[in-house]
């Protein structure tokens, strides 16, 4: 079994290419830093479709607990108020088992 979490964003008109960079460079650093996360994916939407949020983050932890670990992890806070929360027009957010 395994415990997965999904979020999907739409950034505001403000934010640029850099700025999603950012994000994704410290996106990618959370993995070494929360040892809960088994798998990691994130990036943008690929356009095909419209309507789309812009981003998406893909979690997979081996419980609820290990995900609860990373939401509450520090680094993974500081990514959110830093580069996130008043960045985004919209958020949607789902957490399911396999």
């Amino acid at each position: 079994m395994a415990f997965h979490h999904v979020v999907m964003f739409r950034w505001t008109d403000a934010v640029d290419a850099g700025h999603i960079a950012k994000v994704a460079a410290w996106l990618d650093e959370l993995p070494g830093a929360i040892p809960e996360i088994k798998r990691y994916q994130h990036g943008p939407d690929a356009g095909i479709n419209t309507g789309n949020f812009d981003y998406v983050v893909v979690g997979e932890f081996a419980d609820v607990d290990g995900y609860l670990v990373y939401r509450d992890h520090p680094f993974h806070q500081e990514l959110i108020q830093t580069l996130i929360r008043d960045f985004i027009s919209d958020r949607a957010a789902t957490q399911f088992t396999t």
